[in-house]
């Protein structure tokens, strides 16, 4: 069976204690049963070359400060794959690793999705020396995975402008609106070349993306896309008027 692809807006660590958010993340993992693993790539791995997590049991990173402690205890104890973890090596020239784990990318949003922890994980990191075009080549070289029984996943969110960030929340920047809908237009009509070309897919674009390594994840589920493929959305809202939490499952 052809497993999906699919983009997780993770938002806010605090996410992972619970909300209407990882409620929609629980839904999603219900519908797609348990893989026979997961490739993740999130946007808080990011590496000067490719790397690919390859132990048997991942340490759970606690990639921030600053917030309770209970979110700060939290564990995630799901196993890795040195086997999956090969086989993406393989596919991609990854080096394989055990120098990371699973960082607040990956773990706060599949504590929801697969909360009994029993399903493989490896994360493969953004390479730096990469630009739009070059992760989304890379990402077509994961798409076999699909029929092999692996989830490929992102994490990251397409508007993250946390300078402009409303504490108090509020109504979406009508920019970062502009960018959240260019977006899902372009997955829609399978127009990859607008995603990769982000810049160009709406006025202020970079207001939405300052900075890239929350956005480049959505390229690696993009590029799975395969004829046939459904599109469709989830958790598509703005918080704190340019942090979008916009979900993507593709097939």
């Amino acid at each position: 069976m052809r497993h999906p692809a699919i983009f997780f807006g993770h938002g806010s660590p605090m996410n992972a204690l619970g909300g209407s958010h990882a409620d929609a993340w629980r839904a999603i993992g219900e519908a797609v049963g348990k893989p026979k693993g997961v490739v993740m790539v999130s946007a808080h791995w990011e590496s000067n070359g490719l790397g690919v997590t390859a132990q048997e049991r991942p340490e759970t990173i606690h990639d921030f400060g600053g917030f309770p402690a209970e979110l700060h205890a939290m564990q995630y104890p799901a196993p890795g794959s040195p086997e999956l973890a090969e086989r993406v090596s393989a596919l991609t020239g990854a080096t394989p690793t055990t120098q990371w784990g699973l960082d607040h990318g990956t773990w706060s949003v599949l504590a929801h999705v697969w909360p009994d922890a029993d399903v493989p994980i490896v994360q493969l990191s953004l390479n730096r020396r990469l630009d739009a075009r070059g992760h989304y080549e890379l990402a077509r070289a994961l798409r076999p995975l699909r029929d092999e029984g692996v989830v490929i996943a992102g994490s990251g969110d397409f508007v993250h402008n946390l300078r402009t960030w409303k504490r108090a929340g509020g109504e979406p920047y009508d920019w970062a609106t502009g960018f959240n809908e260019a977006v899902k237009a372009a997955l829609l009509r399978g127009d990859d070349d607008a995603l990769i070309d982000w810049v160009g897919l709406a006025e202020d674009a970079q207001l939405s993306v300052p900075t890239d390594e929350h956005y480049l994840p959505l390229l690696y589920v993009a590029a799975q896309r395969m004829p046939g493929d459904d599109v469709s959305f989830f958790n598509d809202v703005i918080e704190g008027g340019s942090i979008s939490m916009t979900g993507v499952r593709i097939g």
